[in-house]
């Protein structure tokens, strides 16, 4: 059940730590968000501490100590007054709608999630269960632009959100894109979703919230710091059934999602460009190494989230498919229309007439030879050769 103090306390961690914190993670989840609050605040020795291992009681000891140092400055209801004035909501791990991508990511999963638009609860899970991720260059070339906007554009016209960063470049068109087919798309920011980040993106931002959703893990008035963005990719990674690199450079950020998502086991798929272009070069390298398989188009990067159709049954298959030679040798022999006798069936297959004879049985048995006064031909001629 979801309670206003659970919602407080959820609050309160975000604020107090750095996102991807594995040790508050692993507290919260020990004794609950709230109990863990208290300890925090109370400076009680934690019940079973003393059994740990002196490792983790000092790994808890530091952690300790860097979330004290926010606590003055706390004020969750603050924050969550701040998400209420643009419109927004928070979800927690206990309520129907968290992403369920994001279990994967274990202690280091977000406290919560700060959303913004007009996806929230159980319709920003559902959106994010068909999921594609669409990241890369934020220089991107009018190759990258061109190929973002088809495949974009594409996924959202099967009925897939379209997951990314807010950020310039390949993300912005790929927000487009999905906005432009009235599809579905989720921007998740590394700042708060207060602050529309970057300005440039300010009414595309908006327009993402209009018609989906912002998502941050931290609390609204946050700066969206260097090491925000890398830990906002696992995020993308995390919910997303695919991620697809469309243009990335050798060092680009769009990497980083793409190897969080596989060490996540998540399909991930990566554009070709020209191999003299810089701004290939790292889609290049996920291919290399790898990490990523090679995608040009919408159907190839929906086949990384939906199943292969099985192969069609051939219903007229080839006559005398699954022969052996001799059998083979008869059938190929036998006239289509005008009955041979056995002797010349035999000098045209080259066999003798006692192996063409025992064929012959055989392939009247399984509906492929016909016999009549005058001899032997084929019962159903393959015209198809």
């Amino acid at each position: 059940m979801v309670t206003d103090a659970l919602l407080i306390a959820r609050a309160a961690w975000s604020r107090l730590v750095e996102p991807g914190d594995a040790v508050a993670g692993a507290l919260v989840a020990a004794l609950g968000p709230q109990e863990a609050l208290d300890w925090l605040r109370g400076h009680e020795p934690l019940p079973g501490l003393a059994a740990a291992d002196g490792r983790a009681r000092a790994a808890l000891g530091a952690a300790a100590q860097r979330w004290r140092t926010r606590l003055p400055d706390l004020d969750a209801a603050r924050d969550l007054g701040m998400l209420e004035r643009v419109g927004g909501r928070l979800l927690v791990p206990e309520a129907p709608g968290w992403p369920r991508g994001l279990e994967v990511l274990g202690s280091s999963a977000p406290m919560c999630l700060w959303v913004r638009g007009s996806l929230a609860g159980e319709a920003l899970g559902a959106a994010l269960r068909r999921s594609v991720a669409l990241v890369g260059a934020r220089a991107c070339t009018g190759y990258g632009e061109h190929v973002t906007a088809e495949i974009a554009a594409g996924v959202a016209a099967r009925g897939w959100c379209v997951v990314s960063g807010g950020a310039y470049g390949i993300d912005a068109v790929a927000h487009r894109a999905a906005l432009a087919g009235d599809g579905t798309t989720v921007a998740f920011l590394a700042g708060g979703v207060d602050r529309l980040y970057p300005a440039g993106n300010t009414e595309l931002l908006r327009a993402v919230a209009d018609a989906g959703a912002l998502v941050s893990e931290v609390p609204p008035g946050s700066v969206p710091a260097k090491v925000r963005f890398l830990q906002r990719n696992r995020l993308i990674a995390a919910v997303s059934g695919a991620t697809v690199v469309v243009e990335a450079a050798w060092r680009s950020g769009a990497l980083s999602t793409a190897r969080h998502a596989a060490s996540l086991l998540r399909p991930v798929g990566a554009v070709p460009g020209p191999v003299t272009s810089a701004s290939s070069a790292g889609c290049h390298r996920l291919l290399r190494d790898g990490v990523a398989v090679c995608v040009c188009d919408t159907a190839e990067v929906l086949e990384l989230v939906e199943p292969v159709p099985a192969p069609e049954p051939r219903t007229d298959p080839r006559a005398g498919d699954g022969l052996d030679l001799v059998l083979r040798r008869t059938l190929d022999a036998l006239p289509l229309r005008r009955p041979a006798p056995e002797g010349s069936v035999a000098r045209t297959a080259g066999l003798s007439e006692r192996e063409v004879r025992a064929s012959l049985g055989r392939l009247e048995l399984a509906g492929l030879a016909v016999r009549d006064a005058h001899g032997w031909r084929r019962a159903n001629p393959d015209r198809s050769r």
